[in-house]
């Protein structure tokens, strides 16, 4: 029996200085491997958000917002963007059936699933100052959420640039909406 254990205690710790070794690879730095190695970056809004020159009828494409709706929503094709900081951004008309019309400049996270005005439309054709400027929930059945979820973030992916969603105005909905 003696015998016996002369041969596994010489194994057993060989065995045990290899677990040390690689449990000390399992840590870099701070963390543990399967951690993530980059800290999680703030998000931060572009700094400067200016609207863009009022909209003009030529470059309005129009989307369906569904059955019950009983405006008419359209999208000025010139201000679809992409900022740096992930948002989109769009001026967006609306007509109602009794004649009025209201024109809003806008952006979309899709990474947060928020809208937020900058500025509203005047009927001199300037822009004023949005009255609240925080970034607020998307509300089910809005004309935001129908293009959250067909336009512009179709399976919470957001489009990569404005092109992409003029494309996706243009025919009806993104591709890769579900």
């Amino acid at each position: 029996m003696r015998r016996r254990a002369n041969r596994v205690f010489p194994i057993a710790a060989g065995f045990l200085l290899l677990a040390g070794g690689a449990a000390g690879q399992d840590m870099f730095g701070e963390k543990k491997y399967g951690e993530y190695y980059e800290e999680d970056k703030q998000w931060a809004e572009q700094e400067e958000v200016t609207p863009p020159a009022y909209p003009n009828e030529q470059t309005l494409i129009e989307f369906d917002v569904g059955p019950a709706a009983r405006n008419r929503h359209y999208i000025d094709a010139a201000t679809l963007n992409v900022g740096k900081d992930g948002v989109i951004r769009y001026v967006i008309v609306i007509k109602t059936s009794g004649g009025a019309t209201n024109v809003t400049y806008e952006g979309i996270r899709c990474d947060a699933m928020t809208r937020k005005a900058y500025a509203f439309g005047r009927g001199d054709m300037t822009w004023g100052n949005a009255r609240v400027s925080s970034w607020q929930p998307i509300v089910r059945g809005s004309y935001q959420a129908v293009l959250f979820r067909e336009y512009f973030c179709p399976g919470d992916i957001p489009i990569l640039k404005g092109e992409e969603g003029v494309d996706a105005l243009k025919r009806g909905g993104h591709p890769d909406a579900k």
